[in-house]
């Protein structure tokens, strides 16, 4: 679902879902085909703007509704399933969620050096003169490098100064950084031309030998009436030098693979038969000495099939001088042992810590899960003990003009994983909950706030969430001295309670003499807290061996917070930290029926962030930063004006936000 009808007021409800609770499996792995380059021109240059508010529709004033009385489809409506797997490398029967210690909550936090609140969601509806949609879960950016911090959350990028966290640019939003028309153009809608393209799942990356930063999306292109026409690019833009307050240059890489625009056919469905387009979701970003991977999952755009996972390949240097052309190779639909690949995320390395073989021609290193969901098809555990491990090598032929690169895989044995369980939440203060229950508050549609939102009268009974702790995909993966490391959600039992915790991975890879990949797990573990839940966990580690697990904790203790663990080359796991308290529950419009169906499924972030700089480590995740009651959330006597902003801490449909923290483990 895209929009809701509400009373002669539309609320925008993008959900960026990244796949739906329960969908189909994927469909028989695909033959790679092999991998194929072609050039793609400059779309021009760019930078970071920032707009003050409309004064047709200023962000402070009803940041989230708009006058309207017709229902609308907008861009369209898809369905994202989380994979299925089909081979015989799953457990017979469910695994049992590991049975994991609880970790201990440290008094103090001697490691931070710097914390500042990043970007949130009133930040991201109010950019660009409120000319932006609501936006649910934050999807977390971010990179660090030559004295400046970006941070890039859903559709919206800022850039701060790291020696103090100051920002040296306002909010900018992401439809203008890559040169498109506004998400929505709220003096203008509904005429034709007033919805943008879709601009999703933002992610950074630093490029220290070149002093470049790189920041990605996918997006979904629109007709004059905001329908999905079937394209959609995977975009790049690289800044023009090491001052990302500057010039940018942008390119588009068509990624519908539906054999038009110079893309290949990947035979994608509109229903099952019928030919159609392709779909590149969270797009993820990593590098080597040689080149800059973003990989995909790939999805009908409109069909019920999940395809595979894909790699989008450029040259570092290249890219660092921003051509009017650069090469980009797509090595396509990506397998392990018999499974299509997904979430395939690529490492990121420190300087200097770049992987190679044995003619040091340069690889790239990849991990992912195969869990899956527990859905009735694929593997029906929602279980694994494996993980999967990528190689992509010569890599160094980036540079040569005529890549000739070679993708190899293979599952290694692990600890087991399963799927988690969703998240429990301290009860607190839930304004939005509240307004859709009240039927007394007076306004100007009649009695009960619910009334400012909606034609139809909803149920009034709404009560506090638990947030989605997404499932057991890989998320971020770092090489450092020859090792891999990585970590994903998992359920554990911790006091005898099943709760979402997380699982870490220290992979030692090679290329054995054939040119194929080999490696096997050299350490992991588990990270679980008593009463409560970690989610969305990031890694990073530096090259002296010191390492960061970066996460949220929520659940009886703890609002939802942001937190961290240090973790060594050894394995050895510090206590849990919090970087930044939760001040109150998560109160989005995702967390409620009547906005989404019965049941909701609070959205929470697909992914956080964490990067190094050198022996620093920069984490990013997300929190709630703030609380208000329902009476400061509509005070009395009625006044839209501030109308569910609460001082702008939060909009009227939700309340996350971002904390951005420096480390020296």
């Amino acid at each position: 679902m895209r929009f809701k009808q509400v009373r002669n007021i539309i609320v925008s409800l993008i959900l960026a879902l990244s796949f739906a609770p329960i969908g189909q499996a994927a469909a028989a792995p695909k033959s790679p085909g092999g991998p194929t380059t072609r050039p793609v021109s400059s779309a021009g240059t760019t930078s970071i703007k920032s707009s003050p508010a409309s004064s047709a529709a200023p962000a402070q004033n009803q940041p989230e509704i708009r006058q309207g009385s017709d229902a609308e489809t907008g861009a369209g409506s898809f369905n994202r399933p989380r994979p299925g797997f089909h081979n015989g490398k799953f457990p017979p029967k469910p695994l049992n969620a590991p049975s994991v210690s609880s970790s201990q909550v440290a008094g103090s936090n001697p490691q931070i050096d710097l914390s500042f609140q990043g970007l949130n969601h009133f930040d991201q509806r109010a950019a660009n003169g409120g000319n932006q949609w609501s936006l649910e879960p934050p999807d977390q950016g971010l990179c660090v490098g030559n004295g400046f911090t970006v941070e890039t959350v859903n559709s919206v990028i800022q850039v701060f100064k790291t020696a103090t966290g100051a920002p040296l640019t306002g909010v900018g939003d992401l439809n203008t950084f890559f040169g498109y028309s506004d998400a929505i153009n709220r003096s203008t809608y509904p005429a034709p031309n007033s919805i943008g393209p879709d601009v999703i799942d933002p992610q950074c990356y630093y490029d220290s030998e070149y002093q470049r930063f790189v920041v990605d999306v996918t997006t979904l292109h629109v007709d004059s009436n905001g329908n999905y026409t079937g394209k959609n690019t995977i975009d790049v833009a690289v800044s023009n030098t090491g001052d990302p307050t500057g010039d940018w240059t942008v390119y588009y890489i068509p990624a519908q693979n539906d054999g038009t625009d110079g893309t290949p056919d990947h035979g994608c469905t509109l229903d099952g038969s019928t030919p159609g387009p392709c779909f590149q979701d969270y797009p993820h970003i990593g590098g080597d000495q040689y080149g800059i991977y973003i990989s995909t999952n790939e999805y009908d755009l409109f069909g019920p099939s999940y395809n595979a996972a894909q790699i989008f390949a450029f040259s570092k240097k290249q890219l660092s001088e921003h051509p009017a052309n650069i090469d980009v190779t797509l090595v396509q639909n990506l397998n392990v042992d018999g499974s299509p690949g997904f979430t395939v995320w690529p490492a990121s390395s420190p300087a200097g810590q770049y992987a190679s073989d044995k003619n040091n021609d340069g690889v790239e290193y990849f991990l992912s899960t195969i869990a899956g969901d527990g859905s009735e098809t694929g593997n029906p555990t929602g279980t694994a003990r494996r993980i999967g491990l990528w190689a992509l090598t010569n890599t160094a032929s980036l540079d040569s003009g005529s890549p000739a690169l070679q993708m190899t895989s293979r599952l290694i044995n692990s600890q087991a994983y399963v799927f988690p369980p969703l998240s429990n939440q301290k009860p607190g203060d839930i304004p939005l909950a509240d307004c859709i229950n009240d039927t007394t508050t007076s306004t100007i549609y009649g009695p009960g706030c619910w009334q400012l939102f909606f034609v139809n009268e909803p149920g009034h009974s709404e009560v506090e969430s638990t947030p989605d702790s997404l499932d057991t995909r890989m998320q971020q993966v770092w090489y450092v001295n020859g090792m891999l490391w990585g970590a994903s959600g998992t359920a554990v039992n911790v006091g005898g309670q099943t709760k979402a915790g997380i699982a870490w991975f220290a992979v030692a890879p090679k290329i054995n003499g054939s040119g194929k990949v080999e490696g096997q797990v050299k350490n992991q573990g588990y990270l679980a807290l008593a009463d409560n839940n970690l989610t969305m966990p990031a890694l990073a580690m530096t090259s002296s061996g010191k390492g960061v697990i970066a996460f949220t904790v929520l659940g009886n203790d703890y609002y939802p917070s942001a937190g961290y663990a240090t973790i060594d080359s050894s394995g050895n796991v510090g206590p849990i930290h919090i970087a930044a308290v939760g001040q109150g529950p998560d109160d989005g419009f995702t967390s409620y029926k009547a906005f989404v169906g019965n049941p909701p499924r609070t959205r929470w972030g697909d992914y956080g962030a964490a990067v190094t700089d050198g022996e620093n480590i920069w984490i990013a995740s997300e929190y709630i930063a703030q609380t208000c009651t329902y009476s400061q959330y509509y005070p009395d006597p009625p006044n839209l004006a501030g109308f569910g902003t609460c001082g702008n801490t939060r909009t009227s449909l939700a309340n996350w936000s971002t904390q951005v923290t420096k480390l020296t483990p």
